[in-house]
């Protein structure tokens, strides 16, 4: 049963996050679903279970996802917003290199590069992501990275690695 209960339990505050409610049948419901996708997935998704029980990744988590939708998309959103109404920009892809060496840690910047307004990820490997920047300010791939990506990967290196 690797990784079935930290599976279990991301699921449960999933269900109850995004149906918004603690009602009784809701937290029956969820514990229900929980359950199922975690003997279900569990041993797919989790890879060390004790790491995955680390309250101060955990707490990680949190930091990075209170972080990242009030401070880098907000900042994100109004550049490209300004970006859109001066018509100054110059698009282009841009190599980022990653030290990350977990995939999990590795998918998180990479999604949230693609989430963020401005950058999305065309295609990644082991060592470098290549992202369409909506404006290429610099090609020098160090640089490129700390415009991009460099926050993200601090709180995914604390995350998952």
């Amino acid at each position: 049963m690797r990784g079935g209960i930290p599976t279990a339990l991301l699921a449960f505050i999933t269900y109850i996050i995004f149906t918004g409610s603690t009602t009784p049948y809701d937290l029956v419901t969820g514990v229900v679903v929980a359950v199922i996708i975690g003997l279900l997935l569990g041993k797919f998704l989790v890879k060390n279970d004790i790491k995955a029980f680390n309250p101060l990744r955990w707490a990680w988590g949190v930091v990075y996802f209170l972080w990242y939708f009030f401070v880098a998309e907000v900042k994100a959103h109004l550049d490209v917003i300004g970006k859109i109404i001066t018509g100054n920009f110059e698009p282009g892809i841009v190599k980022i290199p990653l030290k990350l060496k977990s995939e999990y840690a590795r998918t998180l910047v990479a999604n949230s590069i693609t989430n963020t307004p401005g950058t999305v990820v065309v295609d990644a490997d082991e060592k470098y992501l290549y992202v369409n920047w909506i404006n290429v300010t610099t090609e020098e791939p160090e640089e490129a990275k700390k415009k991009i990506c460099e926050e993200f990967e601090k709180f995914a290196e604390r995350i998952f690695e």
